[in-house]
């Protein structure tokens, strides 16, 4: 890999954060690489990163009796590639400790909204209910709490009169591309650093 960091990306549908972290990676932009992309089902997103000569894994829960095996055989998979960084891009499940502690400081998580605001499964939906006029989307390294942890990087979205729950979730998607990529980058180059629970970022 000439040195270059490695980076394993985690999805669930259709992948689109994992390619754009991916294309930056080959363009050089990010000195790294996306080693793998494992998914907890079949998704478009697989097919993304098989087309980019990515290989791709599915580690599913209904093929694990409780969710602690099923985590412990995702951090088995993802152990594999020996990853600098692990990038959890729209995967839609709850990672146990068991799989958080084995990526300690190297795991990050991509949220569609500015946490703590709208933790869960339907944040964009939750905001637009809320009424709020801006939502966005947060990296934060992931802890043992759902949607929780130390925040790297935030992205404010504006909220449309009338946004849909797919039109909001597409604008904050192409935020997210932007951002998921420079909060990797600051990673890979050893700018992100975690102190007392905060994020300390070296510019």
């Amino acid at each position: 890999m000439n040195g270059r960091k490695r980076i394993v990306a985690l999805i669930s549908g259709s992948g689109s954060n994992m390619e754009a972290l991916a294309v930056a990676c080959e363009r050089g932009e990010i000195q790294a690489s996306v080693v793998a992309v494992l998914a907890d089902r079949d998704c478009s997103g697989l097919e993304l990163a098989a087309a980019r000569a990515i290989p791709t894994g599915r580690v599913e829960p209904k093929h694990f009796e409780s969710r602690e095996v099923w985590s412990e055989a995702l951090r088995d998979a993802v152990m594999v590639h020996e990853p600098d960084l692990v990038v959890s891009a729209g995967f839609m499940r709850i990672l146990s400790p068991v799989f958080v502690d084995a990526f300690a400081g190297r795991l990050i998580n991509l949220h569609p909204a500015l946490l703590p605001a709208f933790p869960g499964a339907h944040a964009v939906r939750d905001a637009l209910a809320a009424g709020v006029r801006v939502t966005g989307s947060t990296v934060h390294f992931v802890d043992h709490l759902v949607d929780h942890g130390p925040i790297i990087m935030q992205v404010p979205v504006a909220v449309e009169p009338d946004d849909s729950e797919e039109t909001l979730h597409e604008r904050i998607k192409e935020a997210e591309h932007r951002m998921l990529v420079d909060a990797c980058k600051m990673f890979i180059e050893g700018r992100v650093h975690l102190d007392a629970g905060r994020v300390l970022i070296e510019r």
